[in-house]
């Protein structure tokens, strides 16, 4: 096994004692199930962790370094108990593509529903094999290059205007201010409209839904039912607007979905419209803000790379980007790459085995959850050198280390539920940071490291605060 990489700041959470014990005390290792007789196999190892809570506080209090301390401990494939069920952890590239490549249909999107399904019900990432297929044949529709082209103008128009109303100044909240503007921009591309008066309250429902997901306690209160309210406020939001986009003729990606139809005549109902316009609504704002705070971050901490990034987007002149011009920033496009190597917007994927399975040797039996882990994987030496330090050459031609293995680098995820909106959410990454260094210059102080919250998706703790200096 690799030598520790035990994660230090930014990742780690605390340093308290507590934390520390937490980390580093040993558990009686126990089989998940034992193989079948003559199979050659072996049992998944690990331990249930405390009694009723299991891992649970471990994983959400210390995200990434509880995951890289299993592997070193226990290898790409162990299993522990946290949120009232027994996980099992595929970590690293080998047990990844195993997992998402999916060979033998054993591994179901049924993990998602334990964790979000009454939150995000049917949507796309939640749906399984040939329906699965239907479905995303039919919404591909609406992510065509023609009509990708045509969002990422709408982009540039919100993003110029989003950024007019930035008061820079000292301790510029970051964070939020990108997830505002990110949700303009979903609901000015996705819908053709703004939230307007709405925006706080549908703001709020998209965090409670996407944070439900890993409440300890699976009732009615809390997270927990402060993530149903939210999914109630969204579907009623996006119900009231169904009948006018059904009627329209406006080319954004809610009035897609409506007219979307195959040469087959397959179309999708109004449930599946509200069901797939509130997964990607969160997928397209949560993800793109994530990435792009990360990518300010790092740019905060290496002016030299936030000084090449921008001398690169001031020569490409005051038109807005182009889906070919996006493509001539190679220094943005590896300063993008690294940052979400070390920041993954979706640090973990979850499946539920379907029938008993091999996974890399080990028997794991029918009925059980198991997670993909892509921000440990984008951390192993085994795959990247010296994998803590930001170095964008790291994706130059000339090294290329995201290509050490398929599964090595998955920021996307991979497999056949590979994020269809990736090259929307790249697109809309560069455009918001071409924008930014256009206008702006900023800094962190050299001592600050800012904390990702590992609750569900990695937020920055204090809101990234920064100093904003306009150009």
């Amino acid at each position: 096994m690799a030598q520790s990489t035990v994660v230090p700041p930014p990742y780690d959470v605390d340093h308290t004692r507590v934390n520390e014990w937490l980390l580093n005390r040993r558990r009686p290792v126990r089989d998940l199930a034992a193989p079948p007789p003559g199979s050659g196999l072996r049992p998944v190892p690990g331990d249930p962790g405390l009694p009723v809570i299991g891992h649970g506080i471990e994983l959400l209090r210390l995200g990434i370094n509880y995951a890289m301390k299993r592997y070193e401990q226990h290898g790409p494939v162990s299993w522990a108990r946290a949120f009232g069920v027994n996980m099992v952890s595929a970590t690293g590239p080998d047990a990844a593509q195993t997992v998402l490549a999916n060979k033998d249909k054993a591994y179901s999107q049924q993990g998602w529903e334990y964790f979000i399904g009454p939150f995000f019900t049917r949507g796309l990432m939640l749906l399984d094999f040939e329906e699965h297929l239907y479905h995303r044949r039919l919404m591909q529709l609406a992510f065509t290059a023609e009509r990708l082209s045509g969002y990422l103008g709408q982009v540039s128009e919100v993003v110029r205007s989003g950024l007019d109303d930035w008061a820079p100044g000292t301790g510029f909240p970051v964070y939020r201010s990108l997830k505002q503007l990110t949700l303009d921009v979903a609901t000015r591309v996705f819908m053709a409209s703004s939230v307007g008066a709405d925006a706080d309250r549908v703001t709020s429902a998209f965090v409670d839904t996407v944070r439900a997901g890993t409440a300890l306690v699976r009732l009615p209160v809390g997270r927990w039912g402060a993530g149903l309210r939210g999914r109630r406020v969204l579907e009623d939001y996006f119900r009231a607007a169904l009948p006018a986009k059904r009627a329209s003729d406006s080319d954004d990606l809610f009035a897609a979905l409506c007219h979307a139809r195959t040469d087959e005549g397959e179309t999708f109902t109004d449930d599946d419209v509200v069901n797939h316009m509130i997964f990607l609504m969160m997928a397209a704002h949560d993800t793109s803000t994530i990435a792009t705070s990360a990518l300010v971050y790092y740019l905060g901490k290496h002016p030299e790379w936030q000084d090449r990034v921008r001398a690169e987007s001031l020569a490409m002149g005051d038109q807005p980007l182009t889906v070919e011009a996006l493509g001539q920033l190679p220094a943005l496009d590896l300063v993008l790459k690294e940052s979400m190597r070390l920041v993954a917007p979706v640090p973990w994927m979850v499946r539920r085995t379907v029938k008993d399975t091999e996974l890399l040797g080990h028997h794991v039996p029918a009925g059980v959850i198991v997670t993909t882990l892509s921000w440990v994987n984008h951390m192993l030496p085994e795959y990247w050198s010296d994998p803590l330090r930001f170095d964008p050459e790291r994706f130059a031609q000339d090294r290329r280390e995201d290509r050490s293995h398929r599964f090595a680098y998955m920021p996307f995820g991979g497999g056949v539920h590979k994020c269809i909106g990736m090259h929307f959410g790249t697109y809309e990454v560069k455009t918001l940071a071409h924008e930014l260094v256009r206008r702006f210059e900023w800094s962190v102080p050299a001592d600050y490291h800012v904390r990702w919250d590992p609750m569900a998706l990695p937020l920055p703790k204090d809101g990234l605060p920064v100093t904003l200096r306009r150009r």
